[in-house]
């Protein structure tokens, strides 16, 4: 399926892919996309289930998710193009470097894992959020996506993250977490041939460090950052970090 997307940045610029986190819309690269659109063909875009991208029933795996990836690319006639994905979206950048290597040009992986147990935590939510809505585990996602610090000093920003995952379909979150419940990527890290980074938060309760060192130390010639204070969603937390992490590895 061809999920729903926008593009920002000069046509001609070297093209980047976005791939959201779980329980997130496109609109979480809101602070990376005026710097990385100065000079990038930035393409970001609602995973299946998410935003305003189709909502198909029944549970997800990282190859749908990866091969949707590859179905907006075809679209855009992008042959090869830099990623970053962030959580359930490094994930699906993983899936992409490591089944597609001829599609990714340099990797960046942002709080993720290759394996990110226990599958019955997430066969629980999935439960919860068809049951209840999304909306019944919005807090506490939130409250893992950024730290105690962040939420007291951007109560506003915590007001719209909430809002996004509220929004967030049932039928697609539950879906999607099929496919964090199935994923086992450790065997194909060493596969992976972009350049790569890794970015975790020094305080993300979700893919801790030891997470992104574990993939940073699997795919060759990876190098790891971790940031601080960051909880899950360091792109919010250390924008400008981030960013410029970002430019300084998708250099030419």
């Amino acid at each position: 399926m061809i999920p729903h997307h926008e593009l920002a940045g000069p046509v001609d610029g070297p093209p980047l892919l976005l791939i959201n986190s779980l329980g997130a819309d496109l609109s979480m690269w809101d602070p990376q996309l005026p710097v990385l659109a100065r000079r990038f063909r930035v393409v970001r875009y609602d995973a299946r289930g998410h935003g305003r991208s189709g909502v198909p029933e029944g549970r997800y795996s990282l190859e749908d998710l990866g091969r949707d990836a590859l179905d907006l690319l075809d679209h855009l006639g992008i042959a090869r193009t830099h990623v970053c994905g962030l959580s359930l979206g490094g994930m699906t950048a993983m899936w992409l470097a490591a089944f597609a290597p001829a599609r990714v040009d340099r990797l960046v992986l942002c709080c993720t894992s290759a394996l990110l147990g226990p599958p019955e935590a997430w066969a629980d939510r999935a439960a919860t959020v068809l049951a209840s809505g999304t909306g019944a585990v919005a807090d506490a996602v939130v409250a893992r996506w950024v730290t105690v610090g962040f939420a007291q000093e951007h109560p506003r920003e915590v007001v719209r993250l909430r809002g996004m995952i509220a929004a967030t379909p049932p039928v697609g979150y539950a879906g999607a977490c099929a496919a964090i419940e199935d994923m086992d990527l450790r065997a194909d890290l060493p596969r992976i041939t972009a350049p790569t980074l890794v970015i975790s938060g020094a305080e993300d309760p979700a893919t801790p460090p030891s997470h992104g060192s574990a993939i940073a130390a699997a795919i060759p010639g990876a190098r790891l950052e971790v940031l601080s204070p960051a909880a899950h969603l360091a792109t919010y937390e250390q924008a400008d970090e981030v960013n410029r992490l970002l430019l300084e590895a998708f250099d030419d």
